[in-house]
């Protein structure tokens, strides 16, 4: 494929959900995007960078110019980083703070863009479906959003389709 000026490469910023599961589908995602051409940030919490760079070592996370990876605090106190995080308390708290980082984020990323020749500006946000805080700092922000659903297909149909479940009284299921 032939390379793209820095400034005319398409920037990418990957936001999965902080679980492992997310982490990896959007960490693939990433990989095919950037041999396609793009830069990429991969944005993930401060919690699972730490354990990155536990189970794979400090150098791990080095590597190409145009792939780089950043980190956001997840909001929760610090805790044994062999530990699981409360997931209900990390959506939580994503849903509380989730749309200040973002914006932040994507704020620092361009500001960084017009002071280097070596960083693109952000031109669009690839993120976990569940995210909103991302869906809402892109339209706020004028960025496209691309969503990713790395679920399956009845996880999907299920998230759909939940109020006529609700409505029906199909859940619980019955003589289980």
């Amino acid at each position: 494929m032939e390379t793209l000026p820095i400034a005319k490469k398409p920037h990418a910023v990957c936001i999965p959900l902080p679980f492992q599961s997310h982490i990896n589908a959007m960490l693939k995602l990433a990989k095919l995007l950037h041999s396609k051409g793009f830069h990429i940030t991969f944005v993930y919490t401060e919690f699972n960078h730490e354990r990155v760079l536990i189970s794979r070592g400090p150098d791990s996370l080095n590597g190409l110019p145009d792939f780089r990876f950043r980190t956001i605090p997840d909001g929760l106190p610090p805790c044994d980083i062999n530990a699981p995080q409360d997931i209900l308390t990390l959506l939580d708290s994503i849903t509380k703070h989730g749309l200040v980082l973002v914006r932040n984020l994507i704020a620092k990323l361009n500001d960084e863009s017009s002071t280097s020749s070596s960083d693109p500006p952000v031109s669009c946000i690839v993120s976990d479906s569940i995210m909103s805080c991302t869906v809402e700092a892109a339209g706020e922000l004028g960025i496209p959003q691309v969503l990713l659903w790395p679920m399956s297909v009845s996880v999907l149909m299920i998230y759909l389709h939940h109020q006529l479940i609700m409505e029906k009284d199909l859940f619980p299921l019955k003589g289980i």
